[in-house]
């Protein structure tokens, strides 16, 4: 008795047991091309198009080869770099706290220096400041910046019709400064960071913190491209061991994103832990700097 037509294999289709193989090489070469290029968070349909795949396919074939997605399967990979950056930065981060490191610090080729507000500046919530502020593109998508005559007082990032919402937040603490709209004035700042840096050159922030947070954001600093390190080991440099908590608030309350790398710090266990602009964008972060200065 023949098959009914819709049970018959369609002309020139794999046996189901080659077509099996032919998904789980596929698979291997996935595999393959993912381990040597997650840190650049390639996409579904980046990771497809190498095996020759539909998205659908692809995503429906890793899952049953490798039993998780390649998304998945990438945050895995990433969370291990993690943990061996981790372990190789603690004894980098060591040293140059051993050197004297632990005030102005290095971000890429600029020389960041730390400027706190005066304690009347602080007191008077800017009174007498003018803070000029611009919306910029990045690596890491829209940004706002603000600055005022001595240096870097603000930068977040934030969709451009959020702009005005992120705004308002770098302007808490600073409700009696005058707010001018300058993007060029600071668009200098976006080439000069997000940019090719000139060898040597200095980079003043003047922020508004209390003296543990600008300790902690000192510290910060000492932390090199490509390298993390842990709440934990941040709270013990800056002098309260196992005030772990207290230093991610410090953390967390960074005012000036990605100069102050705050995206360099994540948990003891490896997990990248919580960013106030967005986990996704801290991954892009870290990705970028482990691949441009390796594990």
């Amino acid at each position: 008795m023949n098959a009914p037509d819709a049970l018959r294999p369609m002309d020139g289709a794999l046996p189901e047991s080659n077509s099996s193989q032919k998904d789980a090489s596929e698979v291997e070469r996935a595999l393959d091309w993912l381990s040597r290029n997650f840190e650049h968070q390639p996409s579904l349909a980046e990771a497809a198009s190498q095996v020759g795949l539909s998205e659908y396919h692809f995503q429906r074939s890793f899952r049953r080869q490798v039993g998780l997605s390649p998304k998945k399967y990438v945050q895995f990979l990433t969370l291990e770099r993690a943990k061996q950056v981790l372990a190789q930065s603690r004894s980098v981060l060591d040293a140059a706290y051993s050197s004297g490191l632990s005030g102005p610090g290095r971000l890429h080729d600029l020389f960041v220096n730390v400027e706190a507000m005066t304690p009347g500046e602080y007191k008077h919530r800017g009174r007498g400041l003018t803070i000029r502020y611009g919306i910029h593109p990045s690596p890491f998508g829209c940004c706002v910046i603000m600055r005022t005559t001595r240096g870097v007082c603000g930068l977040a990032f934030a969709s451009p019709t959020r702009s005005a919402e992120v705004l308002a937040s770098l302007a808490r603490g600073f409700e009696s400064a005058t707010f001018v709209a300058d993007s060029g004035a600071t668009a200098g700042i976006a080439r000069k960071v997000f940019g090719e840096c000139r060898r040597g050159e200095d980079f003043t922030l003047h922020v508004r913190g209390t003296p543990f947070q600008i300790k902690v954001w000192r510290a910060l600093l000492t932390i090199p491209s490509g390298g993390v390190t842990s709440y934990g080991d941040v709270a013990r440099r800056v002098g309260v061991p196992g005030a772990s908590r207290a230093a991610g608030n410090a953390i967390a309350s960074n005012p000036v994103a990605w100069i102050i790398p705050c995206h360099r710090v994540i948990r003891a266990s490896g997990v990248l832990g919580d960013y106030r602009w967005g986990g996704g964008r801290k991954l892009a972060m870290l990705s970028l700097e482990t691949g441009v200065a390796g594990p």
